[in-house]
């Protein structure tokens, strides 16, 4: 089974990450079981992040995945931690 790979953006990540584990909202990430944190970046300007997601979601699959394996070659859930 192939991995789904969602981007979005949040002015809250610990919120929008149990948001997504617990389903609460019916769309892609629920449909899709979006459920691990492997990635993120942190931006002072929310316009700056909306221009990040949006070149993002323009990128083949590969280039995200090295993006992420960059970061987090262990793939570890980065939200674990926040959610004990």
């Amino acid at each position: 089974m192939r991995t789904v790979l969602y981007t979005g953006v949040t002015n809250d990540i610990v919120r929008r990450v149990q948001e997504h584990r617990s389903k609460e909202n019916k769309g892609f990430t629920s449909r899709y079981n979006c459920y691990y944190l492997m990635y993120y970046e942190e931006y002072s300007d929310v316009r700056n992040a909306i221009a990040r997601e949006k070149q993002l979601k323009r990128w083949h699959r590969e280039w995200k995945l090295n993006l992420i394996r960059g970061q987090n070659p262990e793939m570890k859930d980065l939200a674990e931690e926040w959610l004990s």
